[in-house]
Parts: structure tokens; C-alpha cells; sequence
């Protein structure tokens, strides 16, 4: 984890799901876990330099205030990944009381937009730079937001997936097909960075992973993965951020093109079959 430098919680909450953290990288980007409701994660990206920031998804306004005013930072941006309510449910609040805020989504359904985008469309915060990934599925527009630093090459990337991409998992086919969300995890996210430090809605990753572990019993990171998880967790530790090179380990959506996970679900030679059938597989699925 080269480069990564974990601190312990900066937010004082009566009760919660998961400790607030945060998490530098190279000194550069700073990305503070904000723990909301029963299991999302809201998240506060901080520029180190000119101590601007971007909040994703602040479903609990005013966690963020008290968080940017813990930061001593310069809220700019609302980044939305997608429209659901416990991601933009307090879009609208925290505009009323920030108006200057850029409210950036990719589907006229986020409250409060100001500027609607699409794939390959590009922003910055500060010195950071954030591409926009379009990851329909989940819903139709979603959005994930790719970071890196524009001023440190070292910096690990970082990407914030929304409700597309979870730790070991992947979100329901709410809005799309398989085939979309083939595109979306295999072809877009899949193919980022291995280093690619991964910041996902939801903190779902101990489940995920004992379904993992049904597709793949014999997969040795899966297991070395659910027992750490399982500690943290134990804790009410998070279990984020992962990396898209351990994602490509342990999580079978990631994996929909490896022959032993086709075949435990009789989709031998289709990878967007075999997606749709792990998804059919993990709805039904009840954790023990």
C-alpha cells in the first residue's frame, strides 16, 4: 500500500455502522470515509494543496458541514454517482446552504443539478482531476468518478464507484442488462490501474465475499480476504477502500471471463451470460 496512510476517526457520532477514517495518498489526495445511514458511505475528497473538496453522494448534509468544518476545507463540488435517494437524497439541503456548490451528475433525476454529464466528460477539484466514468446498470445514468492527482505521477488513482462496483460485488440490475454491466465493470472499471484505490456506496463486502466464497470455494483470496474482513468488521471497522487489482482476485463479477466461474454456473464460453447469472444468483443469496 505504497503510499497510503490510514488515520483514525475525525467525526464524533452517537452511533454508526462503520469508524470514520481517512486516507491519504502520497500526500496529495485525501478522501475521508463518512459512514450514513444503516451502510452507505459518503465521502469527502480534499486537493491537500489548495484544500478544495468535492463530497460524493451526501445523503446526510450535515455530517458534511461538520466534516468540512473538521478539514478547514473549501467545499466546491457535489459529485453524484447516481440518483437513488440514499446517494442524492441531500443534494437539495446541502445546496440551499452552499449555493455556490457545482452539483455534477449524470442523470436529470439527481436533486439539485447543476451540470449534467457523460462519459468522458472531465472536471477538476483543486489540483485533481476526475474524469467521469459512464456505468449504466444500476440505474441508467450512472456515473463512477475517476481521480488522479494532476501534480504527482505516484499518487494511487482513485475511484468512486457508486453503486456499480462494490467490494467484491457489484449492485443490482435495477435500470440495465447484463450485458451493461459487463461493459461497465469489465470493460471500464476492469481495465483502470491495478493500484486503482476503489471507494464504493456501500458497505457490503463481508456478505459479498461468503457469496464469493460459494462460487469459488477454492479461491485463496477470497478466503485470506473474508477472514481480514471479518475482523475489521468485528471492530466496526470499514473495509474501504479496496483496488481494482484485488477486486480482479476476488470478486466473481470482476471475473465472469475465468473458466472455473462459468462453469459453476453452466455458462461456459459467455462471460455477459454468466453475469447475469451471478447476479440471479447473488439476489437470491442469504448470508449465514
Amino acid at each position: 500500500m505504497k503510499g497510503l496512510q490510514l488515520f483514525g476517526p475525525l467525526l464524533r457520532q452517537k452511533s454508526f455502522h462503520s469508524q470514520p477514517k481517512s486516507v491519504i495518498h502520497c500526500n496529495k489526495m485525501k478522501v475521508s470515509l463518512l459512514p450514513a445511514l444503516e451502510d452507505n458511505y459518503m465521502y469527502l475528497l480534499i486537493d491537500e494543496k489548495t484544500r478544495e473538496a468535492a463530497v460524493i453522494d451526501p445523503v446526510e448534509p450535515n455530517k458534511v458541514l461538520n466534516a468540512i468544518k473538521e478539514e478547514n476545507v473549501v467545499l466546491t463540488t457535489i459529485l453524484t454517482t447516481h440518483h437513488h435517494w440514499d446517494h442524492s437524497g441531500g443534494n437539495v439541503e446541502l445546496h440551499k446552504a452552499m449555493p455556490s456548490l457545482a452539483v455534477i451528475g449524470g442523470d436529470d433525476r439527481v436533486g439539485a443539478l447543476t451540470k449534467l454529464v457523460k462519459g468522458g466528460d472531465r472536471l477538476t477539484v483543486g489540483e485533481l482531476n476526475i474524469e467521469c466514468l459512464f456505468t449504466p446498470c444500476h440505474t441508467k445514468g450512472h456515473i463512477c468518478y475517476y481521480v488522479t492527482s494532476s501534480t504527482d505521477s505516484n499518487a494511487d488513482p482513485i475511484v468512486f464507484t457508486g453503486d456499480t462496483l462494490f467490494v467484491a460485488g457489484c449492485g443490482k440490475f435495477f435500470e440495465g442488462t447484463p450485458n451493461q454491466m459487463h461493459t461497465a465493470l469489465i470493460d471500464i472499471l476492469r481495465s483502470l490501474p491495478e493500484n486503482t484505490k476503489v471507494y464504493c456506496g456501500h458497505e457490503y463486502t463481508e456478505t459479498n465475499l461468503k457469496f464469493a466464497k460459494t462460487i469459488e470455494p477454492n479461491n485463496e483470496d477470497i478466503e485470506k480476504k473474508l477472514l481480514l474482513v471479518q475482523d475489521l468488521r468485528s471492530r466496526k471497522e470499514a473495509t474501504i477502500p479496496s483496488t481494482i487489482g484485488e477486486e480482479k482476485k476476488t470478486n466473481p463479477f470482476m471475473r465472469v471471463d475465468v473458466q472455473s466461474v462459468q462453469k459453476v454456473v453452466h455458462k461456459e464460453n459467455d462471460s455477459i451470460a454468466t453475469m447475469g447469472e451471478l447476479r440471479r444468483l447473488k439476489d437470491n443469496f442469504k448470508a449465514k
